[in-house]
């Protein structure tokens, strides 16, 4: 509005122009811009920024993974652990053969309720020898004649329960005697299995025995142990030195029948009679082996009884 004042002789239009001026300032140094007067251009522009910032920066291994020689070092890292695991796998398999095992775990209720008889009457049992297949022999569930690791692990464990609960009637159970009877048990299976693998060596016996099954061998005898302490624990002591003599038979015959297949295999396969130093050798091996499950029998159990 320009006009000129015709009293007063000056001009208003400088005034108008000051404020106008100042209503620009205030409106320039406003803190938030004003978007209700955008174009809808840059409303797209100012939402396509606010998408593309988050994606523009992205996870923290965005740019590691597009470092070149960051993927190749992960690359090589993890070719490193895989032949660092493969040989942990082959040198553990050189020591503890683990697939090994699994052949002596293969059982079942049935072949567990067969062994068990087999390991307490003995004399009835006609064919000791183990079926093969295809050179291989069959899983123990299949033969009650292949041993096995369930029985004498789950006897073991059984002979120490036993044992606490024997000690515990006798008010003569602590934690440390209970760790002793366990730890003496586990020593003299190891010291026999030494023995007899020394003994075999001296001997030059070629035989398909393998250290685990001598320990499945010499862990049968667990099986005599818990049944002569409970009998003693229930009817006395008079029961517990019978049922142990039982058992400590039982056990001589089984190891005679079942070694003897497997020491003088080399013999019997040629067809030729168990004579000379060497197959005499074979024999008092076999029932040296046999007649040293008794003893450890008693010795493990005796004290238990009072």
């Amino acid at each position: 509005m320009d006009y000129t004042a015709t009293q007063s002789g000056f001009r208003q239009q400088p005034n108008m122009r000051l404020r106008n001026s100042s209503m620009d300032g205030s409106e320039g140094s406003q803190l938030f811009e004003d978007t209700s007067r955008a174009t809808p251009g840059s409303q797209a522009g100012y939402s396509r920024t606010q998408q593309t910032g988050p994606q523009a920066a992205g996870y923290p291994g965005q740019s590691m993974m597009q470092d070149p020689m960051s993927h190749l070092a992960m690359t090589y890292g993890a070719s490193l652990a895989s032949q660092g695991r493969e040989m942990m796998d082959k040198n553990l398999d050189r020591f503890i053969p683990i697939s090994k095992l699994k052949y002596y775990f293969a059982v079942d209720t049935v072949y567990v309720g067969k062994k068990l008889g087999l390991l307490v009457f003995p004399y009835m049992h006609e064919n000791w020898e183990v079926s093969y297949q295809q050179d291989t022999p069959v899983a123990p569930r299949f033969d009650v004649n292949a041993p096995d690791l369930y029985i004498p692990s789950m006897g073991f464990i059984t002979y120490v329960l036993v044992a606490g609960l024997a000690l515990g009637t006798q008010n003569r159970f602590t934690p440390e005697l209970l760790g002793v009877q366990a730890s003496s048990a586990l020593v003299w299976l190891i010291m026999e299995v030494l023995a007899v693998l020394l003994s075999l060596y001296l001997v030059t016996v070629n035989t398909d025995l393998t250290t685990i099954d001598l320990l499945a061998f010499s862990g049968y005898k667990y099986v005599g142990m818990i049944i002569g302490v409970v009998a003693g624990l229930l009817f006395g002591r008079l029961a517990y030195y019978l049922s142990l003599l039982w058992c400590c038979a039982a056990i001589f015959v089984f190891m005679i029948r079942t070694l003897r297949l497997k020491l003088l295999s080399e013999a019997a396969a040629e067809g030729r009679p168990v004579r000379g130093t060497r197959n005499q050798l074979r024999m008092y091996l076999t029932m040296s082996i046999a007649a040293a499950q008794p003893i450890f029998m008693y010795w493990l159990t005796y004290h238990l009884i009072r």
